[in-house]
């Protein structure tokens, strides 16, 4: 059985002249033990999406089920299964300690402090938090606040976590913490975690599979590694030397238009953005030719941040009839 299950989910809201979609006609499933990126720019839908799950925000349309319970007719006991951090130390109480805070999250989900204490304890580990246990949480970084919003989150024990910016405000070992958290929390634990972050780098280090949400709808739902295949780069970074620079470039610019370059004494650093990755071999002859030694060579790795923005703008393209 799937955590979650999303089908065909509108929701509008009412604008100054018209009404305004925020999300229309998204589906998808998040199985058990899954970790998923939930991405878009801003006012793509995401916030709608999680508050629709949760009961905050009543859908137009669509059905949502989690573990088989629809927030409209059996919200208390979907709730019990599912926690959130939305507005990250906005969710907390600052006048109560690290340790106070826990407690009462937890104890609002029916668990008593003498059965948790435990897992607390390990939660105040695992994000370095021990040492502010009995601080009071408007005395800590805007970045220790966070984590502490994540562990009253956590220390609820709840199937399915859906964590907004997770990664807000933290520095970057704290991000680095963070990531290692929440991984270990998918494959000791066997939470399912959906994570909604403009950090592209985060939701492809910690993530198995992202939904990308454009203009309120789905338009890519993939494994991330898929993804990261469908926009293998094709940029090559090259070093040679031993070559008359304008012969070569010259020949560069007939054959190869998408390159620039940079010179120095002694060499010649192109960037060459090929039509198709075997183009590279015709590109290594071009340099031997003119008896250029190719000293270095690199193909510039794929990652998540490129493949978000040419999928968003081919759907805004789309959108406007480009």
């Amino acid at each position: 059985m799937s955590m979650l299950d999303i089908h065909n989910l509108r929701k509008t809201f009412a604008g100054k002249k018209q009404k305004v979609v925020a999300v229309d006609d998204v589906s998808f499933t998040v199985l058990p033990g899954e970790m998923v990126g939930l991405l878009g720019p801003n006012g793509a839908g995401k916030t709608t999406i999680i508050k629709s799950v949760l009961g905050i925000v009543e859908p137009d349309s669509g059905t949502i089920s989690v573990k088989g319970y629809s927030p409209a007719r059996e919200l208390r006991q979907l709730l019990s299964h599912t926690a959130a951090v939305l507005e990250g130390s906005r969710n907390i109480y600052w006048r109560l300690s690290v340790w106070e805070n826990i407690c009462f999250f937890a104890g609002i989900h029916g668990i008593s402090v003498a059965a948790g204490k435990s897992y607390f304890e390990h939660l105040l580990t695992t994000f370095s938090l021990k040492e502010k246990r009995d601080s009071e949480v408007r005395h800590l970084s805007q970045g220790m606040k966070q984590k502490v919003a994540i562990c009253c989150a956590l220390a609820k024990q709840t199937s399915l976590v859906f964590l907004d910016e997770p990664t807000l405000g933290l520095d970057v070992e704290t991000s680095y913490e963070l990531r290692d958290a929440l991984k270990d929390l998918v494959q000791n634990e066997q939470r399912t975690v959906v994570v909604s972050s403009h950090d592209m780098d985060v939701i492809q280090d910690i993530c198995q599979r992202a939904i990308i949400v454009s203009g309120g709808r789905v338009i890519a739902d993939e494994r991330i590694i898929d993804l990261l295949a469908l926009f293998e780069s094709r940029t090559f970074k090259l070093v040679v030397a031993g070559a008359e620079h304008k012969e070569l470039l010259a020949a560069l610019t007939h054959i190869f238009p998408h390159f620039t370059y940079s010179t120095n004494d002694r060499q010649l650093l192109l960037t060459a953005n090929l039509p198709q990755a075997s183009d590279l071999y015709a590109l290594i002859d071009l340099l031997r030719e003119h008896g250029a030694e190719l000293e270095t060579i690199n193909q510039e790795a794929p990652d998540l941040e490129k493949v978000f923005v040419n999928l968003v703008r081919k759907e805004r393209e789309r959108c406007n009839g480009i």
